[in-house]
């Protein structure tokens, strides 16, 4: 079954005011989560972002996971996106199949 990547937010940082705007969003702290319906991993990280003064501005309050979540895979790049896809399918994929595992000892 295919892995089904889901991106949340959990904690944005940001600058009290930065031109003339409230609440202006620096640094985004996101988890990762994968299943494949009956295994899951994930990860975590954070992400600064680059402030374009010409970009229009979304005040804090009418932000939606959706738009932060892509100004964060836009930040990370698709390489880095797919390297984090990457390490969650291996974290799954190491539940199917453990590399290594610790059998009761034969005598016990």
């Amino acid at each position: 079954m295919p892995v089904t990547y889901t991106w949340s937010v959990v904690q944005m940082d940001a600058y009290p005011e930065l031109n003339n705007e409230p609440d202006v969003v620096f640094n985004v702290h996101w988890t990762m989560t994968g299943t494949d319906g009956t295994y899951s991993g994930s990860v975590y990280g954070s992400q600064t972002l680059t402030l374009d003064p010409s970009a229009p501005f979304t005040p804090y309050n009418k932000l939606t996971q959706d738009q932060v979540v892509g100004w964060v895979k836009d930040a990370m790049g698709d390489e880095q996106v797919a390297d984090y896809e990457a390490n969650v399918a291996g974290q799954i994929a190491d539940q199917i199949k453990p590399p290594v595992v610790t059998p009761p000892l034969p005598w016990a």
